[in-house]
């Protein structure tokens, strides 16, 4: 059993890595990296809010010195720098505040764009007062970087930063891609999640590639191979079937990317949808991601400290902002865990950025500070993103032989570990590898949380919760896509646990506690101790059989609970700090580190976590899982999204379908005792901080109008 450090302790090398780091910082002269420039490009005002609203879009310029200890921790960054030393870039912002500022709260929110989209304050939020910040940080993605339309238009954020360049010219390395669920004569893109892999071939040369193909591939990481593709049989190109293989071929020269993104492959056979299709090339146009990181960094320490810009140019929220909250939702909530564990959360001059960071249904730390990275990858086979410590103390992690470290081992050593809020549902557990972060990689005991850091868990939700409501039968529909690389649709109906009303909570309790110093409610998720937490199998969770629509087999670990893999990346890559330049593509698997998942009642709803209405009322089993319904990934847990199987209504029909499970009837006897019970568990989420008065009482009226046993 791992020995439980005391909260806060330092590991050796930690220790003597930070206190060389403090003395480099006092003895440097005042580091000149910030943001030295904004432009406001458009003042728009927002209607409808009880207090006058206006939307400032902009730009920041800012330069980094990459000497500075601050900076020093971006990988590649002086492989970006000008000719007088320092690496520049330009990132967008947008500002949401009260036109009249002494009506302003003193809290900012400073959003992280998830894949560069837009977004601003909720309603409730400028309700109250605050102010609202989104700049850009992800320096790879096409979309943000280098259309010009998008930026006037300002519909995404976005970031230039330098690509990484060795006398002059860009540095190249193997990048890989994958095909999935694709079929016919038809050219492919190469595609991460939504948006292209952000990588240009070096040469469209296919003899310096190789395109490989998996008939097969488990969840706990076993390929079967195809027939691999001859050079002569593929291209990186256009085509269709109009303009046939070897079809047009691309644009590969990094002065025009992203803007001939996405990189198309040609096949000359076509594609077969059975089959996987896995690229690896030889790229350039490397961006230094972690450029992105310190920008988002500077522009957040520039509204909150500055007066003005080296022009003149004033801070439109200067001398009004009281506290701070960083705040990131799934990918950009990875991104605020990353952004604290490099330290990013002191500025150059030493400041404490954030207060307060809040990463939501985010369990681990986005890929954004090695070559080659793609940050907007979701942990499928061979992405990055679970390596390094997840946890917020040091503690050992002996399965991966890796140092003792945690979240917090840079920012413990200067006092700026902001105050951390997370909440989670289960879907994060099953495909999005969330329970190292809670006990290691060994799994044998809970790790503890640190005085400044809550947690939460939703149980049996969906990845950032459902529609909410009281529907009893959902309406007929194919089953909720499958998040991912055209990852499929699954076979159960969408999930309708929400997080709605946690996250109504928690945004109140972070703003009190940052401003007021009053602690949130007490932490609640699945423990070890508890026995709420166990291993990722039908008997130890305690799972119900024969609930209709669940086979037996998804819980094989071939197709349930997505481990964390081991991956050797090769010898250029820092497997404890993520960071560096990996050689081994697609890196080989060292070690599957298995998950352990909530432990559930007899309907199949877990056990452990915050009270929500829904789970102690419920209408069926709600699960984190769903079972993809056809193509690459069949029978195999659908990527990140939840399921839903209703409870019979009668017993009559109960048994006639063979459910283990008590029928409506059975369980309320009417419409009436439903609404009682759904009044109860209400009152008993409210009564335990969870749940806010407005809240509670718009659910119980919800329940009453229902249709639920009517």
């Amino acid at each position: 059993m791992p020995p439980r450090n005391p909260i806060g302790h330092q590991s050796r090398l930690h220790r003597l890595a930070a206190a060389a780091a403090t003395a480099a910082i006092v003895a440097a002269a005042p580091a000149e990296a910030r943001v030295t420039r904004i432009v406001i490009d458009s003042v728009a005002p927002l209607a409808g809010q009880a207090i006058p609203y206006e939307q400032i879009r902009g730009r920041a310029f800012g330069e980094l010195d990459p000497n500075d200890p601050h900076n020093s921790i971006v990988t590649d960054i002086k492989l970006g720098a000008d000719a007088d030393g320092k690496v520049r870039y330009e990132t967008s912002f947008n500002l949401v505040k009260p036109v009249e500022m002494n009506r302003a709260s003193g809290f900012l929110w400073h959003d992280v764009p998830n894949r560069g989209g837009a977004g601003t304050l909720v309603v409730e939020e400028r309700e109250l007062g605050d102010v609202g910040l989104r700049s850009g940080w992800q320096a790879d993605n096409a979309g943000n970087t280098g259309i010009p339309a998008n930026r006037a238009a300002g519909t995404n954020h976005w970031v230039a930063a330098p690509i990484a360049k060795v006398d002059g010219l860009a540095v190249t390395g193997k990048v890989f891609a994958r095909i999935v669920n694709q079929g016919g004569a038809a050219s492919q893109p190469l595609m991460v999640q939504a948006n292209p892999v952000p990588y240009l071939p070096a040469t469209l040369d296919t003899a310096r590639a190789t395109l490989k193909t998996h008939t097969r591939e488990t969840v706990d990481g076993v390929v079967t191979e195809g027939p691999g593709i001859a050079p002569g049989d593929w291209a990186f190109a256009k085509c269709d079937a109009g303009n046939p293989f070897p079809g047009t071929p691309i644009d590969n020269n990094p002065a025009n990317a992203p803007g001939n993104l996405p990189v198309h492959i040609c096949l000359r056979n076509g594609f077969d949808p059975k089959l996987l299709y896995q690229v690896v090339y030889p790229a350039h146009n490397a961006y230094i991601l972690g450029v992105g990181m310190a920008a988002f960094r500077d522009v957040g320490a520039f509204f909150r400290y500055e007066t003005a810009d080296d022009f003149g140019t004033r801070n439109p929220v200067a001398g009004f902002v009281k506290g701070t909250a960083v705040r990131g939702v799934s990918q950009s909530g990875n991104m605020v865990r990353q952004f604290i564990f490099m330290g990013l959360n002191q500025d150059e001059r030493n400041r404490k950025v954030y207060d307060g960071a809040w990463p939501i249904i985010a369990g681990r730390r986005v890929a954004a500070n090695s070559r080659w990275a793609q940050p907007d990858g979701v942990l499928e086979l061979y992405q990055q993103g679970s390596e390094g410590p997840q946890w917020w103390v040091d503690w050992p992690d002996p399965v991966r032989k890796q140092p003792t470290g945690s979240i917090f081992s840079r920012c413990d050593t200067n006092d700026t570990c902001p105050k951390v809020i997370e909440h989670f549902g289960s879907a994060e557990v099953y495909a999005l590898k969330l329970t190292p972060e809670w006990i290691g990689t060994a799994g044998d005991a809970d790790i503890p949380l640190p005085r400044n850091v809550r947690r939460y868990y939703v149980p049996s939700s969906h990845h950032g919760g459902g529609a909410g409501g009281f529907t009893h039968m959902p309406a007929a529909s194919a089953g909720p896509s499958c998040p991912g690389n055209n990852f499929g649709r699954g076979t159960l109906a969408a999930n309708p646990v929400p997080h709605t009303e946690i996250t109504n909570v928690l945004r109140l309790a972070m703003r009190d506690w940052v401003l007021n110093g009053t602690p949130p409610p007490p932490s609640r998720w699945p423990t070890l101790a508890a026995k709420t937490l166990v291993d990722a199998n039908r008997k130890a969770m305690g799972f119900p059989s024969g609930v209709p629509g669940i086979p037996d087999s998804i819980f094989l670990p071939e197709n349930f609970a997505f481990p964390v893999f081991d991956y050797d990346w090769g010898p250029q890559f820092n497997h404890a700090e993520a960071s560096g330049v990996p050689t081994n593509v697609p890196p080989s698997i060292k070690k599957v580190i298995p998950m352990k998942v909530p432990k559930v009642d007899a309907d199949g709803n877990e056990i452990g976590g915050v009270p929500t209405v829904l789970v102690m009322a419920p209408l069926g089993t709600y699960l984190g899982f769903n079972v993809t319904a056809g193509g690459f990934h069949r029978g195999q847990v659908c990527n990140y999204v939840g399921g839903y199987v209703p409870f019979a209504r009668t017993r009559a029909e109960r048994i006639a379908s063979g459910d283990p499970r008590l029928s409506l009837e059975e369980r309320y006897g009417s419409h009436e005792g439903y609404v009682a019970a759904a009044r109860a568990a209400a009152e008993k989420a409210a009564a335990e901080g969870f749940l806010l008065p407005a809240d509670r009482d718009r659910l119980i009226r919800q329940a009453s109008e229902s249709a639920v046993l009517r």
